[in-house]
């Protein structure tokens, strides 16, 4: 797979970087059209726009993602290339009266967890990436993408599973999508550089992941929700027009020096673009009760 010949300097100091012993391996992990913004007394209320937002959940469609566009009084729904015209229609009549007050995105390729076999941090079927290290009471973790952890109990330096790095303490998915891995081996370092911060549509971020190395976008919108293919639905999440490709769960979002979130999943891939999802950073630092440094 392509991973792009014009990416971005990585910075000096990586939280998605096990590696003082020399592992090699590179660390942790549809653009839409605006629309004019309506007059202010045009569209649903507030609380008829979550109403739709719950009918959207409640259509049962795989495939797609769907976010409260407040402003603009609508829910965007973005679906996959597996959505047919007939689960558009599934949707618009889980929507009744309100249905014109979605707006439809199309995105290429399968909307499903980045997860796969290869390169980064390895478990015994799967190959994720690491994310950003943290720390709690003296005891050094990093974080991770909580379908990765689901998946596996155990991660390794390497696809010969001959170097532990440490258990997985924690997972969260479906629902959300972050794990918590322990550093059991003292040979291994956890540098830092990082500190917390939140998403702002706009924002210019950089992500990292063991796949497709560093690559850069713009968010393009929060508190998203993705029903994946087969893999479950995942609220809260930052929307982006990064690519990202299988393997590349896990790893860091972030803005400069800022903290902002762990590969989730998406769609199309780093050679024709699409879209990725990210699972903030500060909702699963809170959960676990733990520090980015």
């Amino acid at each position: 797979m392509s991973t792009g010949s014009n990416q971005p300097q990585r910075p000096a100091r990586r939280a998605g970087r096990l590696l003082a012993i020399a592992l090699g391996a590179a660390g942790a992990l549809a653009l839409s059209v605006p629309a004019a913004a309506p007059a202010a007394t045009a569209g649903p209320t507030a609380d008829r726009l979550t109403a739709l937002s719950n009918a959207v959940d409640r259509s049962g469609v795989d495939g797609i993602s769907w976010q409260v566009d407040s402003a603009a009084r609508r829910v965007v729904v973005t679906t996959d290339s597996t959505v047919s015209p007939g689960d558009v229609a599934t949707i618009k009549r889980a929507a009744g009266a309100d249905a014109g007050a979605i707006r439809f995105e199309r995105t290429p390729g399968v909307l499903r967890p980045l997860v796969s076999a290869g390169d980064a941090i390895y478990g015994t079927r799967y190959r994720c990436s690491l994310g950003f290290n943290v720390v709690k009471g003296g005891t050094y973790y990093f974080l991770t993408a909580g379908h990765c952890g689901k998946s596996e109990k155990n991660w390794y330096t390497s696809s010969s599973r001959t170097t532990l790095i440490g258990p997985t303490t924690g997972y969260s998915f479906p629902g959300n999508d972050y794990a918590l891995v322990r550093y059991s081996n003292l040979s291994l370092s956890h540098p830092g550089g990082y500190s917390v911060g939140d998403a702002f549509v706009g924002e210019r971020v950089t992500r990292d992941g063991s796949t497709t190395g560093v690559h850069s976008g713009t968010v393009t919108g929060l508190n998203a929700t993705v029903r994946y293919q087969g893999g479950g639905t995942v609220s809260g999440l930052i929307k982006t027009n990064v690519c990202a490709e299988p393997g590349d769960s896990g790893g860091p979002l972030y803005d400069g020096t800022k903290a902002l979130g762990l590969t989730s999943g998406g769609s199309g891939d780093c050679r024709t673009g699409g879209t990725t999802f990210f699972q903030p950073v500060r909702e699963a630092a809170n959960a676990y009760g733990v520090s980015v440094y």
